[in-house]
């Protein structure tokens, strides 16, 4: 059974960093493509970042040059170092993972981690 777990949410002062985690279980001999995503108090569900099994991330253009996404093959896990946290930054950040070439293969989600910048 695949499960995905976000980590690391919080408030925090804009200017401010957090790192987020994402840890995963069942995807051993899995290869994956990991995307961020957020949901703000009032508005749709958008992507954030998104980095593939080739490695090369792309970011939403208001998070670009202030959240970095990575990922560790082996441990099937990814986080999104966010830096100069801003109020507009206020969401529910969500971690997804596009899971190919093992049985597990499908989309999945984690449950959510809630990010509050304060000015």
């Amino acid at each position: 059974q695949v499960q995905l777990v976000e980590s690391g949410g919080g408030s925090v002062q804009a200017g401010g960093s957090l790192r987020l985690s994402c840890t995963t279980s069942g995807l051993t001999d899995c290869r994956f493509a990991v995307t961020w995503y957020r949901q703000p108090p009032t508005g749709a569900r958008e992507y954030v970042a998104v980095l593939g099994a080739l490695g090369n991330p792309i970011y939403a253009p208001g998070v670009k040059g202030r959240f970095t996404i990575s990922r560790d093959d082996n441990k099937k896990t990814s986080d999104l170092q966010m830096d100069n946290l801003q109020p507009e930054d206020t969401a529910k950040y969500y971690c997804k993972m596009a899971v190919s070439d093992c049985p597990a293969s499908g989309d999945y989600w984690g449950q959510g981690t809630q990010i509050d910048v304060y000015s």
